[in-house]
């Protein structure tokens, strides 16, 4: 049995108390499980491993518990990265934290920033009038971007954006 999450092929998932060692090299999810639905509660990775409580013993455990109603709840899947460096897994596990937002991965979730700036500024009294399109109203600036200015028309609402000079 597999799962996919997002381009990848996961084993599993298993129920987490059938799990037994060694793990080597791979990206793992714990999930809990709704009826048919699984959950990501969790997304780790892992280097090596032959300690059978690896997983009960994980800092997380009370996390995981908490979020699935029971340790009976957890389950575990697996993608093997066998040839893979540290950096490459923690590639994978960014881009399913930041997709699935994982409860238990709360403190690895990035905000995002977006990509442009806005500027509050005055506006000089001498600026150009602009002139609505639409109903020939005057336009107000409504937001003063880095390099352009978005307008909005007091009477029909329409809005316009203008490159700064």
């Amino acid at each position: 049995m597999s799962i996919q999450i997002l381009q990848y092929e996961f084993l599993g998932p298993i129920p987490l108390n059938e799990w037994g060692p060694p793990m080597e090299k791979l990206v793992y999810l714990i999930m809990s499980r709704e009826k048919d639905r699984f959950n990501i509660v969790y997304v780790g990775d892992c280097e090596k491993t032959e300690d059978k409580s690896y997983f009960l013993q994980h800092t997380h455990f009370k996390c995981w518990t908490d979020q699935s109603g029971s340790d009976q709840s957890l389950y575990l899947a697996i993608l093997p990265l066998f040839d893979s460096s540290k950096d490459r897994r923690k590639s994978i596990l960014d881009r399913i934290i930041t997709r699935y937002k994982p409860a238990c991965n709360s403190a690895d979730i990035k905000e995002e920033k977006p990509a442009y700036v806005v500027r509050k500024t005055e506006e000089p009294e001498d600026s150009q009038k602009v002139t609505c399109a639409c109903c020939g109203s005057e336009m107000n600036p409504e937001r003063i971007l880095e390099k352009s200015t978005i307008y909005r028309c007091n009477s029909c609402g329409i809005s316009d954006t203008r490159i700064n000079s």
